[in-house]
């Protein structure tokens, strides 16, 4: 672990909210009303208007009838499938699903199925085979945090309305940036997770859906329940996060713009990254300690871009996932691809003089 160091690239900060003088004053002056604390669960004291009037604002935001506030997306995940999926109930999971995806399908002791990652015909063969008489469930991330692709969202609601399945779409990294109000890909999902601490700069989770669904999470979903409320301040900051998402479209247009300007000067350097079109760009490099010391020269040139070794991704990938966010500058880019080039240079040819 190392703490930030030189120009971002690595970051979920893809707004760059985390540091917009509107959070930061909302949040203050919430500190200095509120206190830092919330002193228990929401169902004891720790409840406040603030998270409430959060929660029908998010709900607006993403078309849905309800939200419920996680002090985490690690947390709303868990709760989302080890509350809804029961014993003799099937999950489908996306083989490049989130670890706290897979952790809550265990949780919920349902069976499971993996299925090829975004392979909507290898998901509908599976359902077309089960018989189970439980409810089912089609899980996955809208946009992988690993790969930075998009999952084929309608195929999925489709296949799932076809099979009287619930579609559930952990939203964390489109939230804020993707459709045209920024409310993310979820679209027709049943559940959608949405991470709070990404493009919105803050902290936290939503989870959206229809009003029963939410009100059976307060009531049956542990991580909810036992589990001390955020900081009411945290509630301000969101607020006046989705305020500037409103009123500052440009952020989430010039990420995305920036994305492709960096693929585009990554093809002409002769750096292969996969297509795509997100602010998730990923080098893989494939031995864990050429990715590690690619990363270290990078970090000397003044770029922070970190590199991801196994577990994270599959054994054999090892990668820096490179993570673009608003505040870059093209002429930055230009230097970062820069360094970068002259960075694996130096390592294949530090490489061909030991070997």
């Amino acid at each position: 672990m190392r703490v930030p160091s030189g120009i971002d690239f690595s970051s979920n900060d893809y707004l760059g909210l985390s540091t917009h003088p509107l959070l930061q004053e909302a949040m203050a002056q919430a500190i200095a009303r509120e206190g830092c604390g919330s002193t228990g669960s929401r169902l004891l004291r720790g409840e406040r208007e603030a998270f409430t009037q959060l929660e029908r604002r998010f709900a607006a935001f993403k078309g849905t009838e309800r939200a419920l506030y996680f002090s985490s997306g690690y947390l709303a995940n868990l709760a989302v499938l080890a509350t809804f999926a029961e014993p003799g109930d099937v999950i489908y999971s996306d083989a490049h699903n989130h670890a706290s995806l897979i952790d809550g399908a265990r949780l919920s002791k349902a069976q499971r199925w993996i299925f090829p990652h975004g392979d909507a015909a290898a998901l509908a063969m599976l359902m077309d085979e089960e018989t189970a008489p439980g409810q089912k469930f089609v899980v996955t991330e809208s946009l992988f945090s690993m790969d930075g692709d998009i999952a084929p969202l309608a195929e999925y609601s489709r296949i799932a309305g076809t099979h009287g399945a619930a579609l559930i779409v952990d939203d964390a990294h489109a939230v804020g940036i993707y459709s045209p109000d920024g409310a993310g890909l979820a679209g027709d999902a049943w559940i959608s997770v949405s991470t709070a601490g990404k493009a919105l700069g803050v902290c936290g989770a939503f989870v959206a859906g229809p009003e029963w669904a939410i009100d059976y999470l307060i009531q049956r979903a542990r991580p909810f329940i036992f589990s001390t409320a955020a900081p009411p301040a945290v509630a301000a900051a969101l607020e006046a996060s989705l305020t500037v998402i409103e009123r500052e479209p440009w952020r989430r247009t010039q990420v995305l713009a920036r994305a492709a300007y960096l693929r585009r000067r990554l093809a002409e350097a002769g750096i292969a990254v996969p297509d795509g079109v997100s602010q998730i760009i990923p080098l893989v490099i494939g031995d864990n300690e050429r990715a590690m010391q690619v990363a270290q020269a990078l970090e000397e040139r003044g770029f922070d871009a970190r590199a991801i070794r196994p577990p994270s991704v599959p054994e054999g990938t090892a990668r820096l996932r490179l993570s673009i966010n608003a505040n870059l500058s093209e002429p930055t880019l230009d230097r970062f691809v820069e360094a970068l080039a002259g960075a694996l240079k130096e390592y294949a040819a530090c490489c061909a003089a030991s070997s």
